[in-house]
């Protein structure tokens, strides 16, 4: 306790240093004063009475450094002194400064922006409650060859009634939306959901309340609920929107809530919600074109949920009838097998393979820059090398003259680092404004706090690197022959060389593993842009989508009606538009479409919204 009470008292008076200077000025003066009327008294002369309590009290200065050194903090004292000394040299110096600075700004910054994206992506967990509990659903059928296969609304269905591993199931599907209505009509992005979406999300709404399972039933009230983004740019932010009525794909739809700002799924630019209305009733086996995500109960592992969701496989097998045309024998010759994963390995995907190489990448540039850097230092400590000597001759001890060096070093990476952060940012910012598609996570990534910690600990990490070998060069027992040497009058030995032929060396080595490296990434990038797709001039191909919402043609054999006519006016259209080829996503859709079609002209009722996609590849002249 003594010593602590010690160090606060030191740290306290350290930093009122001018107030205690002038106290104890004061009493030296007041100690002096007192002396000096006493030998007065005792009969000496003025100057002879002065001289005498000077005498009396000692060296002046001695005491004050004494005095200094009980109340204040020594190393903090040296340290700041030597902080000063090495900025007044960079200071003289201002061509050697800059090009330093300049060069490691440009290995921190491109390192810290790197980094700030490989944090969000990488190694920060998902922005929800619980995210290690969260997975995604997907299925495997290997009797098909099919890796990776997207769950069913049956499969659905049964999940959220028999599983015993699960706490909430939800299923989502993107399709673009028409609004209209409300000023300019405009093409929005959408999520078509299940109520249990925001529920394994545990996402609250900012703004009225979300899906409920009366929301999800067929039949139900047209509802909707808004991204805050959305919600900002068509509402101005109007509180009041909740309850008002927006026109969706020609459908009024009632807006029942709005999602708070730190809502991220579905993409950057995701507008709208609105739940699927499955009717389970009308659900045959199949249909596996949907994205599932589920929350693991407590204690649970994937294991053992994959375990559960194939007991539940062969319930669904019996519990739902094949869609026409297919059989039950059929679906079980493919073997569908689960293959639940953690979302954010969904999320993330291949993605985080190319975020380490680029990390790697970087690492090796910011090593180059401190190898440059180094052989600087190295080239302006060895110009100082008389002053070197000369403060080892006067008493100067080699931890003293080997902190100068290593202080110096660290002055230049903390400029540097400033620097280099606000290159970070700008960079960060610049990625985030071109929105590449394949980068998740994107509205995350900026410099925060993380970043800034980083880069200080590459800060240490530079000046540990290019500090290091001067102050082990510099600070040896040879340092003494300096004095003794004329400078300029002699050659270098190879000794002096030979650091900065390792520098040099490691430099060239280290730009070579880029150089080689990137020659290989362009050469595959090359040979995958030369690789024959199958047909000819692929890079006159388009894609294209019609939609024909329910609430234009009801009718199902008026739809099939439609796309035959659009397919035969693109066709035969003249000018810009070809040939029309069917791709798989033409086969799928038309497929249902004649699903829809068989059930309409047997007496069916129709199976909830209709909304039939077109979709055909033109060629361009």
């Amino acid at each position: 306790m003594k010593r602590l009470r010690r160090f606060v008292k030191r740290l306290t008076s350290w930093t009122r240093k001018r107030q205690d200077e002038e106290r104890l000025q004061t009493e030296i003066r007041e100690h002096l004063a007192f002396q000096i009327e006493d030998n007065l008294r005792a009969g000496m002369p003025p100057e002879e009475a002065r001289r005498q309590a000077v005498l009396k009290f000692g060296a002046v200065e001695a005491i004050k450094e004494d005095c200094r050194d009980q109340r204040t903090l020594p190393f903090a004292e040296a340290l700041l002194h030597e902080t000063r000394h090495a900025l007044r040299r960079l200071r003289k110096s201002p061509a050697f400064t800059a090009t330093v600075v300049l060069t490691l700004a440009l290995g921190v910054g491109a390192t810290a922006a790197i980094f700030s994206v490989v944090d969000v992506v990488l190694l920060k967990p998902l922005p929800y409650s619980h995210p290690e509990q969260l997975v995604a659903v997907w299925l495997t059928a290997p009797g098909m060859n099919i890796k990776d296969l997207n769950p069913s609304p049956s499969i659905y269905f049964v999940l959220c009634d028999q599983n015993r591993s699960l706490q909430d199931v939800g299923l989502y599907t993107g399709v673009s939306r028409n609004v209209t209505g409300r000023g300019e009509p405009e093409h929005v992005a959408g999520l078509d959901v299940t109520y249990g979406l925001l529920r394994t999300l545990e996402a609250k709404p900012m703004l009225g309340r979300a899906f409920t399972r009366s929301d999800d039933e067929p039949g139900s009230p047209d509802a909707v609920m808004l991204t805050y983004g959305y919600w900002r740019r068509k509402f101005g932010g109007d509180r009041t929107a909740v309850g008002k009525t927006i026109t969706v794909d020609g459908k009024l739809r009632q807006i029942i809530g709005v999602l708070p700002q730190s809502f991220h799924f579905g993409g950057s630019d995701l507008a709208l919600l609105i739940p699927l209305q499955l009717d389970r009733a009308k659900t045959f086996l199949g249909d596996f074109s949907f994205n599932g995500i589920a929350r693991l109960k407590p204690g649970v592992t994937i294991a053992e949920a994959d375990a559960d969701v194939a007991r539940q496989l062969l319930i669904m097998l019996r519990s739902f009838p094949p869609p026409p045309g297919y059989t039950t024998k059929m679906l079980e010759d493919a073997r569908i097998r689960p293959n639940l994963r953690p979302l954010k390995q969904d999320v993330v995907g291949d993605v985080g393979n190319v975020l380490w190489v680029l990390m790697g990448g970087i690492g090796l540039v910011l090593l180059i820059a401190c190898a440059n850097v180094a052989n600087l230092l190295l080239v302006r400590v060895e110009g100082r090398r008389q002053e070197l000597a000369v403060r080892a001759a006067l008493g100067a001890g080699r931890g003293r003259i080997g902190a100068q060096i290593l202080l110096e070093g660290f002055v230049l990476a903390l400029l540097s680092s400033g620097l280099g952060l606000v290159l970070a940012d700008v960079a960060v910012r610049a990625l985030v404004a071109i929105a590449p598609t394949d980068l998740p996570r994107l509205n995350e990534i900026g410099v925060d706090g993380t970043v800034v910690l980083f880069t200080l600990a590459v800060s240490l990490f530079v000046t540990l690197l290019i500090g290091l070998i001067p102050m082990l060069k510099y600070t040896g027992a040879s340092l003494g022959i300096g004095l003794r040497e004329s400078g300029r009058s002699m050659s270098e030995s190879r000794q002096k060389h030979r650091s900065r032929s390792v520098l040099v060396t490691v430099q060239v080595a280290l730009a070579l593993v880029l150089l080689v490296s990137s020659g290989l990434m362009i050469r595959s990038f090359r040979s995958l842009t030369r690789v024959d797709p199958g047909f000819a001039a692929p890079s006159e191909i388009e894609t294209f989508r019609v939609d024909i919402p329910e609430t234009q043609v009801k009718d199902p054999v008026r739809v099939v009606r439609i796309e035959q006519e659009i397919l035969q006016k693109i066709n035969q259209g003249q000018g810009t538009i070809g040939k029309v080829v069917n791709d798989q996503e033409l086969y799928r859709n038309a497929k249902l479409t004649l699903q829809k079609l068989d059930q309409a002209t047997g007496g069916l009722e129709d199976q909830g919204p209709l909304s039939v996609l077109g979709t055909a590849v033109s060629k361009l002249f």
